[in-house]
């Protein structure tokens, strides 16, 4: 089975699509070829590092690198249901048959003995003269499509082949093949094709590159040549290795203020001034992908500018409420401290549009609906480890479907003094402002104090664990799952050990959901297309989060997925031309 070469979707303007880009791409796929892929590269552009790294410019807004191993893409297509490989298989050989078999080029026979592990695929923003660089050579076309163009970096195994091969490409539908120098380096490149306008070069025997425009290819010989590449950029070198796996499915790479830049000219949704100044602290996005046993795992890394006067506290003091929740918890999401997560929101979503809640309209509602003030009352005491879980329950009879599930909140304090007084105010106001009656109880010999409407119906009961962590249940009582601590609590399951990742170690957070039992048992709102074939696939989901350094955060994300037992072959492109002619 050959693995596709994914295309990325880009901003729509006056150059021809990105399909029809990479489809030329494909073409110049099959006539190329290039050195060994050596492990060991000049400075630190290794195998720790995203493939290519060294000659895709540094001001590039998105990478990726696939794998290009057909025993990884089979492995994928073992996952999920019947539905989703379906899905996945349509993808797989819709991609196949436009850049492969469309240009009369076939992945076992003509690709794989030249290419290399992984192929990487990046944007570009637009260019930014610089008065260094050799003055480029241009076209009317080139104008045009320089408002975002694509650059592939494929390293293959053999130079004597893919010199012979670019010597005598296979001749175009359209127009005619020129040669050209640049920088000392030969490149190759369409001419007259309607809409299209591409080249690729051979960069010390190494790599070969393919654009959709000579200005693009222009640009990463720079980088090559100048050391300007992602391998140079800020932050990259030093945060990127912290993600590196042996034989990655996958890795990607975000340049996050450039792509805000681009998201503030946009006329649709332009971003204001300072929600982009806030953004510029950030740097870079990157994460690995990779297939084990029982599902796909990710691990990422973000990282601030360098330049940024913004540092992160590295404080990782979590992991320990899965402890006090019991083994039938559907969902449970953890954090070290409340009070600078609510911090470090304010900072980076204060005047956003796109953030889900303004922080100025959270406080307003708190104080009106509490008449608390939640930086003073509420988050000073809050500086614990805290968490929210889903726990189920079965509702006795006649009661309604809205009690089948207690929503609980934990955080544990060191000022018990401030946090009691904060709680007493907030009895006074359920009982004067909203008539609620508040009654003392016992749970398993523990004090609690229960909120009940005027109706009569329990609603919500708060109280203490172990003296220093502070609870409320809200929904569906069930204050007896946690006290006393149930002898099976969540941690000690075997969903929760198989899917929560153990690291990193200590860590700031985690979080799981039960995706089988959450959607058999309770309706979710549709967020996503295809959502509930990619529910019935997932059987629960993982994470596990840290504070690396002053200015990177650490992420590993576990996908557990149901699997297709007997997989069938992929369609070949002959059949498949076959159908299609019926």
């Amino acid at each position: 089975m050959a693995p596709p070469l994914v295309s990325v979707p880009m901003k729509k303007n006056k150059k021809p699509s990105l399909v029809l880009t990479l489809s030329a791409a494909g073409l110049l796929i099959g006539v190329g070829s290039a050195a060994y892929w050596l492990l060991s590269q000049r400075q630190r552009s290794s195998s720790d590092l995203l493939v290519g790294a060294n000659i895709i410019p540094g001001d590039a807004l998105f990478a990726v690198s696939l794998t290009t191993d057909p025993q990884q893409w089979q492995k994928l297509r073992e996952f999920g249901t019947k539905e989703t490989q379906a899905e996945l298989d349509r993808n797989l050989v819709e991609l196949r048959d436009r850049f492969l078999t469309n240009n009369g080029y076939d992945f076992q026979k003509d690709i794989a003995p030249w290419v290399g592990n992984d192929v990487t695929m990046a944007i570009l923003a637009p260019a930014i003269a610089s008065k260094a660089a050799p003055k480029p050579v241009t076209t009317n076309e080139d104008a045009a499509n320089d408002q975002q163009s694509m650059v592939m970096v494929l390293p293959v195994k053999n130079p004597e082949i893919a010199k012979n091969i670019l010597a005598q490409p296979k001749t175009l539908k359209q127009g005619k093949w020129i040669d050209r120098i640049y920088q000392g380096i030969a490149i190759k490149q369409s001419e007259g094709q309607a809409g299209e306008n591409f080249s690729a070069a051979l960069l010390d025997g190494r790599f070969l590159v393919i654009t959709d425009s000579p200005k693009a290819t222009e640009r990463a010989i720079d980088a090559y040549k100048n050391q300007t590449s992602l391998a140079t950029t800020g932050g990259f070198a030093e945060n990127f290795p912290k993600i590196a796996d042996y034989q990655p499915f996958g890795q990607f790479y975000v340049n996050v203020p450039t792509a805000a830049k681009i998201a503030a000219a946009s006329p649709n949704r332009p971003l204001p001034a300072q929600v982009l100044a806030q953004l510029q602290n950030n740097q870079g996005l990157a994460g690995t992908m990779t297939l084990e046993a029982e599902g796909i795992r990710f691990k990422g890394v973000s990282w601030l500018n360098p330049n940024s006067q913004r540092v992160l506290a590295v404080e990782n003091k979590a992991g320990q409420m899965q402890n006090r929740v019991p083994a039938e918890t559907l969902m449970m999401l953890s954090g070290g401290n409340l009070q600078r997560l609510w911090g470090d929101y304010v900072l980076t979503s204060q005047g956003n549009p796109l953030s889900p809640i303004a922080p100025e309209q959270f406080r307003g509602g708190i104080k009106s609906l509490t008449t608390l003030d939640l930086d003073k009352d509420l988050l000073s005491w809050m500086k614990g480890e805290f968490s929210l879980s889903l726990i189920p329950t079965t509702p006795k009879q006649g009661s309604p479907d809205d009690f089948r599930l207690g929503l609980l909140f934990m955080v544990q304090t060191k000022d018990h003094n401030s946090a009691e007084a904060s709680i007493k105010q907030l009895d006074e106001v359920m009982r004067n402002q909203y008539q609620f009656q508040v009654q003392p109880a016992k749970v398993a010999g523990q004090p609690v104090v229960n909120w009940v409407s005027p109706y009569g119906t329990l609603t919500a009961t708060h109280g203490w664990l172990d003296g220093d962590v502070a609870f409320l249940v809200v929904g569906a009582p069930v204050t007896d799952k946690i006290l006393p601590k149930p002898n099976t609590t969540l941690a000690s399951t075997i969903p929760f050990q198989q899917t929560v990742p153990t690291e990193p170690n200590p860590t700031n957070g985690q979080f799981f959901l039960d995706v089988e039992r959450t959607v058999k048992n309770f309706p979710l709102p549709t967020l996503i297309p295809n959502q509930q074939a990619l529910l019935d696939a997932t059987r629960s989901i993982g994470m596990t989060s840290a504070v690396s350094d002053s200015r990177s955060n650490l992420y590993d994300i576990f996908i557990a997925l149901k699997k297709v037992r007997n997989t069938t072959p992929l369609p070949s492109p002959e059949s498949n031309k076959s159908s299609s002619v019926r």
